[in-house]
């Protein structure tokens, strides 16, 4: 019975928010009103506010859908896999299973109303890379808040947001994009330089990593 309650307000959730995004897309964030959104989506006010405190957490279920997503897939990792390879792959997993288009919509009304930045920012620190460095904590048996899971966390998003970003004013696969800024990261800048460019390469052109490095020798 649980599950089902909870399988209801998931599909309710997420029908009000692909009105709400559908609305704030056309007018404006700013501009809607929670009763036109509670209108739209064929409920009252009243059950709006059941499910959301106001219309700026509209915008943070796309965020907490990831991480409970991200959560269970980095569960199902093999605990002898390597952590980062472990997030990477999760994450494609994740990823692959978003609606681009939603993500599409929901990346247009932050970029149209600076004003909500703050507010998705803060629950992308406090959900998605709070996931990410529970996780780093427990493969590495390091603090949760310590520096390492930290950092490792901040860098891993700071991966998804530039691919994201990318993916955004300039199209192309988004897994893709992700997967591969996340193997420079895996590789990391070690001693082996010339191992490290052909993958920054693989990532920056993936049609041209297969060519040789320009010569420095100027003639």
């Amino acid at each position: 019975m649980e599950e089902l309650s909870a399988r209801r307000s998931a599909q309710m959730i997420a029908e009000v928010e692909a009105v709400a995004l559908g609305l704030f897309d056309e007018r404006g964030f700013a501009d809607v009103t929670v009763d036109e959104i509670a209108g739209a989506a064929g409920i009252s006010s009243r059950t709006f506010y059941r499910y959301f405190p106001s219309k700026e957490d509209i915008l943070q279920v796309r965020i907490e859908r990831r991480s409970d997503a991200l959560r269970s897939a980095l569960a199902a990792r093999p605990d002898g896999e390597p952590p980062l390879l472990s997030l990477r792959v999760a994450l494609e997993e994740v990823l692959t299973n978003e609606d681009l288009e939603r993500i599409r919509l929901w990346t247009n009304v932050i970029v149209a109303t600076p004003s909500i930045l703050r507010g998705v920012y803060g629950g992308i620190q406090l959900k998605s890379h709070r996931v990410m460095a529970e996780f780093f904590a427990t493969r590495l048996d390091l603090p949760v808040d310590g520096l390492v899971p930290s950092v490792l966390a901040a860098a891993t998003g700071g991966v998804v947001q530039a691919a994201q970003t990318r993916w955004y004013f300039h199209g192309g696969d988004l897994v893709a994009m992700v997967s591969e800024g996340l193997r420079v990261l895996e590789l990391g800048a070690g001693s082996d330089a010339q191992t490290w460019t052909d993958t920054v390469r693989q990532a920056e052109w993936p049609s041209r990593a297969a060519e040789p490095p320009a010569s420095s020798t100027i003639c």
